[in-house]
Order: structure tokens, then sequence, then C-alpha cells
């Protein structure tokens, strides 16, 4: 069941590369950088995430990031998602899950849940994402 709306982010593509994977297959990274809130912080988030396509056409993807508040509020998170390209451009849709590390107390309830959440990115690079705990 899926519990109260834990993060929000818009954020924008902030570079590209196409990487070899394994068995013959190419990936391709992305990164990017943006804004939003978690847990109802203000919040500054970058990440990068490694897509592979699959001979379903569906889209595999994994990442990794960092968020971070004004007052110094440091959260690291790793996610895992399955998605599909739109057919424009960089666009795809993604549906994922994330778990979160932190030292901060503002934050320490991230320790202890898993977010689920989609994410959508359009023909130019423009990516915006929710995600609720998974209860």
């Amino acid at each position: 069941m899926l519990g109260e709306k834990v993060q929000e982010l818009a954020a924008k593509v902030t570079g590209t590369r196409v990487i070899a994977g394994e068995g013959g297959k190419t990936n391709v990274e992305v990164s990017f950088q943006g804004t939003g809130k978690i847990l109802g912080i203000d919040m500054t988030e970058m990440g990068t995430y490694v897509s592979s396509m699959r001979a379903s056409g569906t889209l595999y993807g994994e990442g990794q990031g960092i968020t971070i508040s004004k007052e110094g509020d440091v959260a690291r998170w790793r996610g895992r998602g399955v998605g599909k390209p739109t057919g424009k451009g960089l666009g795809a849709t993604y549906r994922y899950s994330v778990v979160y590390e932190t030292d901060s107390p503002r934050l320490a309830r991230l320790n202890q849940c898993v977010l689920v959440g989609e994410w959508e990115v359009d023909e130019n690079g423009n990516g915006k994402g929710a995600a609720w705990e998974w209860k």
C-alpha cells in the first residue's frame, strides 16, 4: 500500500553519455540536477542513472544521487526502475523504487522506508517526478 507523498522533483538533464554494457549491449548514462521537496524540506538534488534497452523494448535503469538542503541536510539515494522511451528525443517514462541513507536528524525517517515513484523526462531533457512511501 502506498503512504504519503514524500518527495517531488523538477530537474533538467545535464549530460548524457553512451557506454558499453554487458553482453555487447549499449547503455546510456544520464546525469540530472534539479530542485524539489523531500519530507516537506526544500532540496537540491543531483544524480546519475544508467539505462539499457531490453529485448522487450523496455528500459531498465539503476541510479544514485544526493539530495542537499539549504541548511546542510544531506541524503544519499540508490534506485532501480523500469520504463519505456516515448519516441521523442530524450523522452522516457519510468516507475522506480529508491532507498535513502542519511545522518541528518531532520531526514532520519528516510532511513526506514522504501519509496516508489514516477519519473517523466520530455524530449528536451526536462524531468519531473514524485515518490511515495511504500508501507
